[in-house]
């Protein structure tokens, strides 16, 4: 379980963080990550879940992204 952990880092170590994810990943691990860099967590995720107010409000897997951009440039303005 991971939560925001790319706040507040410098880049690199973003970097580091985000092939260290992948790594385990490889191995079969199971991850879930409460991120709100957008941008960080897309190459890192099997499936998205955006959540208002405590609320499940979109969910998708990875391969509908494209799909769900408009969407998500509402909900999250990326």
């Amino acid at each position: 379980m991971l939560n925001e952990i790319s706040e507040g880092l410098a880049p690199v170590i973003v970097q580091t963080l985000a092939r260290m994810i992948l790594m385990l990943k490889q191995r079969g691990y199971t991850v879930v990550m409460v991120e709100q860099n957008f941008r960080f967590a897309v190459p890192l995720a099997d499936r998205f879940y955006v959540i208002e107010h405590g609320n499940i409000v979109e969910h998708f897997g990875a391969g509908e992204l494209e799909a769900k951009m408009p969407v998500l440039h509402e909900l999250l303005g990326v």
